[in-house]
């Protein structure tokens, strides 16, 4: 090294992406996260309550399948994450970063709730069904346009559009909250057509959450199909790769967008007839719950395939319901559910990380 040189140092380590990992090793390492993943909630759980951790985990299990209808409630909870995270998917698979999911459903369940109360007197049970569901369909197609156009004509930011949307949508359904209420000045509309059950999905088997789930099997498999072997999945996997070699084999990007967004939007107002038709038979702006946002979770784990969605948002629900059982049994407040879910949640975004990359360290000069 000549005099005057300041010698440059090699970082202590660096990030390079990964060779493709097998698949049973992939599985093997996210497996092995989430069990440390109870362990670590475990351990926190008996540092702040003393309690056994067989029993942590016992409540855990119990709180998600501890009685028929915790069963029920788990699988109906899985069907309406699943039914939105299949919405977002083509749009995440294009790179639109659609993050309005939980707008568009909103609004499409508030699409729901106004044709059951206003329409109830005019129509009979199987055409307001009818118009209901076309309805909420409409309704989220429309919220998912109005950025898709945006992004398609003047190149908007997806993100921050349909993130703002949810807002608006929020604001509008607590209005008509406010408007519906029942007795009025309540704020909350309360079980619509309670005492005719009008504009109710029917109970199939005597189970109430049933056509839901098959609903939303049936769009699994159709979006599956949709996405793996149909022009439209083709072009959406071309754009999402690069939008200069789309229009060099002559897709139009604009339009595929545009398309696209509608079917995001049209399959988040299928969530919120579902909610409002199968499940909750009210709408507010809790509706949703959140659903829209660990959607996108649930389709980024699963790499955007619908039937690995399944096991992903089964996941997700079974430990948020089993999270809520241990916090009741451990006499802590909601809260440390939501604690225990996002350490879970942590550690399957992390093990995703080291999945995908890997860190080499600065070898020693005398190994060099």
């Amino acid at each position: 090294m000549k005099s005057g040189e300041v010698k440059q140092h090699e970082p202590l380590f660096h990030i390079t992406k990964r060779a493709s990992v097998v698949w049973w090793k992939a599985w093997l390492v996210r497996v092995g996260a989430i069990v440390i993943a109870l362990f670590f909630s475990a351990v926190l759980t008996v540092v702040l309550t003393g309690e056994n951790p067989i029993e942590v985990f016992t409540s855990l299990i119990k709180g998600a399948i501890g009685t028929n209808r915790r069963i029920w409630v788990l699988f109906q909870n899985t069907a309406m994450l699943l039914c939105i995270a299949l919405a977002v998917t083509p749009a995440f698979k294009m790179k639109f970063w659609n993050i309005g999911a939980e707008g568009q459903a909103l609004i499409g369940a508030m699409a729901t709730a106004a044709c059951m109360i206003k329409l109830v007197d005019y129509i009979s049970g199987p055409l307001l069904l009818i118009t209901m569901f076309i309805a909420s369909v409409a309704a989220g197609a429309l919220w998912a346009l109005i950025p898709a156009l945006f992004k398609a004509k003047w190149n908007t930011n997806e993100t921050l559009f349909t993130l703002m949307m949810n807002y608006i949508a929020i604001q509008i359904v607590s209005f008509f909250a406010g408007e519906w209420a029942v007795p009025k000045g309540s704020g909350k509309i309360g079980i619509i057509n309670g005492n005719t059950m009008e504009g109710w999905l029917p109970a199939i088997g005597g189970k109430n959450y049933l056509f839901n789930i098959l609903v939303v099997a049936a769009i699994t498999v159709g979006m599956y199909v949709y996405l793996k072997y149909s022009k439209h999945g083709y072009e959406i996997s071309v754009v999402g790769e690069s939008q200069n070699t789309a229009r060099y084999v002559g897709i139009n990007v604009k339009k595929v967008i545009i398309r696209t967004m509608i079917i995001s939007g049209a399959l988040c107002g299928v969530a919120g007839f579902l909610l409002v038709a199968g499940a909750d038979h009210t709408v507010t702006r809790d509706t949703i719950a959140g659903r829209g946002f660990t959607a996108i979770m649930v389709s980024w784990l699963a790499k955007f395939n619908p039937l690995y969605m399944v096991l992903t948002s089964f996941f997700i629900v079974f430990m948020e319901r089993g999270a809520i059982q241990i916090s009741t049994s451990c006499g802590l407040n909601n809260s440390f559910s939501e604690i225990i879910t996002g350490i879970l949640i942590f550690f399957i975004i992390g093990c995703e990380f080291f999945l995908n990359y890997e860190i080499k360290f600065r070898e020693k000069e005398g190994k060099k």
